[in-house]
C-alpha cells in the first residue's frame, strides 16, 4: 500500500499502477496458497466474517468487553481489568487497553496524534525542494501511520487479528528502534528543506541590497 501511494504520488500512470496490484495480488495469493501460515490466513478471514458470538476469537472478545466498558472517560490510569485477561495487551491490543482506561476521549486522541502526524509528513512533501527527500518522508509517514491504523481496527473490529504494534505507544524493542529511526529521518528532510529556505531567502535579500 505504501509503495502505491508513493507511486501515485510521484505521477506514475495508472496502468502500471494497475499493473503492479495484479501481480502484487498473484504473489500473496500464492505465498497463502503455497506457505505454511495459509491455514491461519483463512482460519482467522472465517472467523472474522462469523457473526456467531461463540464463534468470536478469545483476543477479540475481550478486546470488545474493554473498548465497551471504557465508556466516555474510561476507567483510569492503571484500573484495566482486561489487561489481566487479554493477550498481549501492551503490544498488539494496547489501543484496547487505551480506551478501557481513558475512554472514547483517550482513543480519539491517540487517533488524533496519527492523523497529526501524517498531515505533517505530507506537509514536508508539499515544501520539499528535493524529490527523494519528499517521496522518503511521505513513505516513512505513510508506513507508520498505515501500521497504526490497521492496529487500532483490529482493537475495534474492523479488520481480522494480525501481530502488528501500534507505532510509539506498543511496548517492544525492534519496532521503537525503527520507528525511531524513521522520525529522524522525517525531521531531517523538514530540517533540510527549512534551511534551503532560508538560504534562498538570505540570498534574494542579499542580491536586492546588491543591486540597490
Amino acid at each position: 500500500a505504501t509503495c502505491l501511494l508513493l507511486m501515485f504520488i510521484g505521477r506514475v500512470p495508472l496502468k502500471y499502477l494497475l499493473v503492479v496490484g495484479m501481480v502484487g495480488t498473484l504473489v500473496l495469493s500464492t505465498a497463502i496458497l503455497m506457505g505454511q501460515r495459509g491455514g491461519v490466513f483463512f482460519s482467522r478471514i472465517e472467523k472474522f466474517m462469523n457473526d456467531e458470538p461463540g464463534e468470536i476469537p478469545f483476543q477479540a472478545k475481550h478486546s470488545y468487553i474493554a473498548i465497551a466498558t471504557g465508556g466516555i472517560t474510561g476507567k483510569g490510569p492503571g484500573k484495566s481489568e482486561q489487561r489481566n485477561i487479554l493477550p498481549h495487551p501492551y503490544s498488539d491490543f494496547i489501543y484496547a487497553i487505551i480506551i478501557e482506561e481513558y475512554g472514547m476521549v483517550g482513543g480519539g486522541f491517540v487517533l488524533f496524534m496519527y492523523l497529526a502526524l501524517l498531515y505533517r509528513g505530507m506537509r514536508v512533501v508539499a515544501i520539499s525542494t528535493r524529490p527523494f527527500g519528499g517521496l522518503l518522508s511521505a513513505g516513512l509517514s505513510f508506513s507508520l501511520v498505515i501500521q497504526a491504523m490497521i492496529n487500532m481496527g483490529v482493537a475495534v473490529g474492523l479488520i481480522p487479528i494480525t501481530g502488528l504494534p501500534l507505532p510509539m505507544v506498543s511496548m517492544g524493542g525492534t519496532s521503537l528502534i525503527f520507528t525511531g529511526i524513521s522520525l529522524g529521518i522525517i525531521l531531517s528532510v523538514s530540517r533540510g528543506d527549512h534551511e534551503d529556505a532560508f538560504l534562498g531567502e538570505e540570498k534574494t535579500i542579499r542580491n536586492r541590497v546588491n543591486a540597490a
